[in-house]
């Protein structure tokens, strides 16, 4: 080999050997330097050191509360996936849509039927999880194809996504006799399906029942931060700066040669997924599902959570929607015939005074004041 080895007696020297791991350590940089930028607010030691105090708060969280309040919780973080997905849509790409409940309750129920017909055994309910999931976005693949390649624009994209939403609904509520079942599983109509296993995950010692417990919040809340962070990295990627061009000016962006429909329809199906998700994980959460939790009131509370909070900040977003959710559910219990009353209050409030959401308006003044003098000028 005259002193060489092998690789160099082949033609290949270290910088071609070395080549595919730095293209895949400059690749990881590039995408976690996309944590930061124009289409997310929070940047700096400032921001992630809040951002690190507030998961570790969430981390312990659950040391120092009851198992009931842990499972509560749990219940808070299952909203939120359907809430960023609605803020895709409707504060990125500028589509609103009350089409999210759709998707919610057709995967909760896609998650039912497959659990109650074919068990819990050898981990079936991740790949129960994740088929519902992708029943979901094909739904809204198909939705989206028929309503952006239609040209549907504006308000009646959620005239459309409302109808399709309330349709599924009324459906499914009429599906109460013993002929309404898919296998083993009923459909039971308005009182939905009940007895579905929790998501199960195989383990050696045998496996791991995520109830509504303190097992399942720490899955939900790495499910959470996975999310959040990668919605972060997508939005300030180029697929993000496109969708808000299209929102600003989707005229502007087709000169410019970016198929709008396609980038549309992917932000749609993106938010599709997420809102499916968070509907598996209610009816894992909870085991049961019922044609309720896509009815009228079901379909405009994402919207309330989501302008509260900011639609154009996926952080703003997850904020606003933990903090409506909380003051939704207290109302419920110590006031249930206010709680409408009182969201629809606060989106007018919030509509008429603090129009891009109360949280990002919030954030936007605090990242002002904290801004050194000079940068203010």
């Amino acid at each position: 080999m005259s002193g060489q080895d092998g690789n160099s007696d082949l033609g290949l020297g270290p910088s071609l050997i070395d080549a595919a791991p730095r293209q895949q350590r400059n690749t990881l940089a590039l995408w976690l330097s996309r944590l930061e930028g124009p289409q997310t607010m929070g940047r700096g030691r400032g921001f992630w050191f809040s951002f690190l105090v507030a998961v570790l708060a969430a981390a312990i969280y659950p040391m120092f509360v009851d198992g009931w309040t842990v499972g509560n919780t749990a219940y808070f973080l299952v909203w939120t996936f359907m809430a960023m997905g609605l803020g895709v849509i409707w504060g990125y790409a500028g589509s609103l849509s009350f089409g999210q409940t759709a998707f919610f309750g057709l995967a909760g129920y896609g998650y039912g039927v497959l659990t109650l017909n074919f068990g819990a055994a050898y981990g079936f309910t991740v790949l129960a999880l994740v088929l519902s999931v992708g029943l979901a976005a094909l739904l809204a693949v198909v939705l989206g194809y028929f309503m952006f390649y239609g040209r549907v624009q504006g308000v009646f994209i959620g005239i459309v996504t409302l109808s399709v939403t309330l349709v599924f609904q009324a459906f499914m509520a009429q599906t109460a006799g013993p002929e309404w079942a898919i296998g083993s599983a009923r459909l039971n109509g308005f009182n939905g399906m009940s007895g579905m296993p929790p998501l199960t995950i195989p383990w050696p010692g045998g496996d791991v029942l995520l109830y509504a417990d303190i097992a399942l919040y720490y899955v939900l809340l790495a499910l959470v931060l996975l999310v959040y962070l990668g919605l972060r990295m997508l939005l300030n990627a180029p697929f993000g700066n496109v969708l808000v061009a299209i929102r600003e000016n989707p005229e502007r962006a087709e000169m410019l040669g970016y198929d709008v429909r396609r980038y549309q329809l992917l932000g749609f199906v993106l938010g599709g997924a997420l809102a499916g998700l968070s509907g598996v994980l209610y009816t894992a959460w909870g085991q049961y599902i019922t044609p309720s939790s896509m009815g009228i009131t079901a379909a405009a509370l994402p919207v309330i959570w989501v302008a509260f909070g900011g639609r154009k900040d996926v952080t703003a977003t997850l904020i606003g929607t933990l903090v409506m959710i909380f003051l939704y559910q207290w109302l419920t219990i110590y006031g249930s015939q206010y709680a409408i009353v009182v969201m629809g209050v606060i989106l007018v409030l919030t509509v008429l005074f603090a129009p891009e959401g109360i949280v990002l308006s919030l954030m936007r003044g605090l990242s002002a004041r904290l801004k050194p003098a000079g940068a203010r000028q």
